[in-house]
């Protein structure tokens, strides 16, 4: 007999087949918000880096809930995300299959780090990308060329993104040298102020603040946590069979009838499972920490101790965060020191939820390898008074 909907339903979603390894490392944006000409010029979307999690102690702000003006804890996940440098502008015309991208116009400088991009193995290349194209800005025809480039993105194209990408650099959690790279949309104004808008930009950095805010709700894309290849019962949670069973129990006890003679598609097979591309709505923004400013430390107006966002002993499988971070509720695609697309929500944000003021109590920084039952150094030395030599 074959599966109900509801008293017996299927075991896993066909939605996500194939279930393959993803076939790019960073997360793709589909789609991007739509545009609205009437507002001013802005940039939809930044990467990040997931660091790790902790916990929060909120107060609800929900009338008619049970929980309203009670204290609630909850899981929130640290993305740091240092600011972004615009290295370039593409611009795309509406056909009748899509976008196709008429002109890209590249910054003049580019830095070690993005040209690594275009390179497979950079220490034995020539690291010759991008000479020849910035002695364009050098030379009278040269910058006559890129203007009428840019003129030509302003007369005709409808969609215009900018190149950016990340200063890998100062990412002291990493050991990849390579930046990562990608195309974010300009929303806001026509096309002339777009093109414009990206071009004041060039070989500056923009930082997270200027794309997102506290308490916005958020798309996260990116790549999940590989799992390698995994059997039927982990991959896809189907039912294991009786323990007498011959010759294993963790399988599908029938893949499919005599006939058709072939095995349908919507049978659970082991395989690949994680590392897969996948897209999380509605990620709520409660906090956003700059580096060098107050915001940058754990400190609430209910818990004034003095200490910086990053857990004693540093994040497991990562270190510290010393850059602009995200503070997100709940979880988040990916392990640790994984790259993850940020990027502005697509629906017009209507629900109680989404409108809540998020007013911390309190952010734990108790050490996350093992029990940690201090939140600060100072209070461990206090507690446990002088060690002998």
């Amino acid at each position: 007999m074959s599966h109900r909907k509801f008293e017996h339903p299927r075991h896993g979603s066909l939605g996500f087949l194939p279930r393959k390894r993803a076939s790019r490392h960073r997360g793709k944006v589909k789609a991007f918000p739509r545009d609205d000409p009437a507002k001013p010029c802005r940039l939809t979307a930044f990467l990040g880096y997931k660091a790790g999690m902790t916990h929060i102690v909120r107060e609800v702000e929900k009338p008619g809930s049970k929980l309203h003006k009670k204290e609630t804890c909850e899981a929130v996940t640290v993305i740091e995300a240092p600011p972004m440098i615009v290295v370039g502008v593409v611009g795309y015309v509406k056909t009748p299959r899509g976008l196709r991208s008429l002109s890209t116009v590249w910054a003049q400088h580019l830095s070690e780090e993005v040209k690594r991009r275009f390179y497979k193995n950079w220490c034995k290349s020539k690291k010759k990308a991008f000479t020849k194209y910035s002695k364009k800005y050098e030379s009278e025809d040269g910058k006559k060329d890129i203007h009428a480039q840019l003129e030509k993105m302003k007369k005709y194209c409808s969609v215009i993104r900018v190149l950016a990408h990340t200063q890998i650099r100062k990412m002291k959690g990493l050991k990849q040298k390579k930046a990562h790279l990608m195309e974010i949309q300009v929303n806001g104004g026509d096309a002339a102020k777009k093109v414009d808008y990206a071009y004041s930009f060039f070989e500056k950095q923009i930082p997270v603040d200027a794309v997102f805010q506290k308490d916005e709700m958020i798309d996260i894309i990116g790549v999940t946590k590989g799992k390698g290849y995994e059997g039927v019962v982990t991959r896809w949670g189907v039912t294991r069979l009786p323990r007498k069973t011959h010759r294993g129990l963790r399988k599908v006890a029938c893949i499919g009838a005599w006939h058709p003679a072939r095995v349908s598609f919507t049978v659970a097979r082991a395989g690949q499972n994680g590392y897969h591309h996948r897209t999380e709505l509605n990620k709520k923004i409660y906090k956003l920490g700059k580096s060098g400013q107050e915001s940058h430390n754990a400190m609430t107006e209910f818990d004034r101790t003095e200490k910086d966002i990053t857990p004693m002993g540093g994040f497991p499988h990562y270190g510290v965060v010393k850059d602009d971070f995200l503070l997100i509720k709940g979880c988040c695609v990916g392990p640790k020191k994984r790259v993850v697309t940020l990027r502005q929500s697509l629906l017009k944000q209507t629900s109680r939820l989404a409108m809540e003021d998020i007013k911390l109590k309190f952010i734990d920084t108790s050490s996350k390898f093992g029990h940690g039952r201090f939140q600060t150094t100072q209070e461990k030395a206090k507690y446990y008074g002088r060690l002998k030599a």
